[in-house]
């Protein structure tokens, strides 16, 4: 069996591909989509066919975790679920909506399911509804979201 790589060795692998003279970014956050192993490997898959170029999050749980929302220009390290380092990606855009005005294109550009905007209220409806109250929070249609639209910048070829 092929080793798998480390998320150092992975990150030095795509400053690899960086053209000589360039300033190095330093590495970024590795995470994860969704919120178990299986919902993970299912999103990351759909980024490294090129399907998912976007992602959201409540605006809630950033506040609730103390972290910064994300930037155009950010990159970060997409894992499987089980922590494989799978792909760098860049922020490009980032807007704050509401769950009730996200729009078709952008439940297009998320990728799930049949990408239809019905079929990415319920799946949302469903994963906010299971991970708000680990915050004190509950769903809501007027909730805000972090929006974000991204491109994959590097991932290393299949086995």
């Amino acid at each position: 069996m092929k080793e798998q790589p480390t998320i150092d060795h992975f990150w030095q692998s795509y400053l690899a591909t960086l053209p000589p003279g360039q300033e190095l970014p330093p590495q970024p956050e590795a995470w994860s989509f969704g919120d178990n192993p299986g919902l993970a490997d299912e999103l990351a898959a759909l980024v490294l066919t090129g399907i998912k170029t976007a992602t959201c999050s409540a605006l809630w749980a950033y506040e609730a975790e103390g972290e910064a929302l994300p930037q155009p220009g950010q990159l970060s390290i997409i894992l499987s679920g089980a922590g494989r380092p799978l792909a760098v990606v860049e922020t490009v855009q980032v807007r704050l909506k509401p769950y009730d005005q996200v729009d078709a294109a952008f439940a297009r550009d998320e990728g799930e399911e049949d990408r239809s905007l019905a079929s990415w209220r319920a799946a949302h409806r469903r994963f906010f509804t299971r991970t708000l109250p680990a915050i004190g929070r509950e769903f809501d249609e007027t909730m805000p979201l972090v929006c974000e639209r991204f491109r994959v910048l590097f991932s290393l070829p299949k086995a």
